[in-house]
């Protein structure tokens, strides 16, 4: 038997008002994430200047670590929300 959709029961201004409201969110919640991205983006580099001033050559250890990670299989998101 096949679940009802909730959407169904609601009117189509109901719908539109559900979905803005949703994209609105989910905008915010972005503009929050890109924040919080930027903030690491900048630690990280704090830190990989630290490394190369002392002497750590990262792009060597990037090259082992590419040649020793197991292959990945990325499902889109689609797959995912079934």
């Amino acid at each position: 038997m096949a679940e009802k959709n909730p959407m169904d029961d609601m009117s189509k201004d109901e719908q539109i008002g559900f979905h803005k409201g949703s994209l609105s969110t989910l905008a915010k919640e972005r503009q929050e994430m890109m924040k919080i991205l930027q903030i690491v983006e900048q630690l990280m580099q704090m830190h990989i200047k630290e490394l190369k001033d002392l002497g750590v050559d990262l792009e060597a250890m990037a090259k082992d670590a590419q040649k020793t990670a197991p292959k990945k299989d990325s499902k889109p998101i689609e797959d995912l929300l079934k």
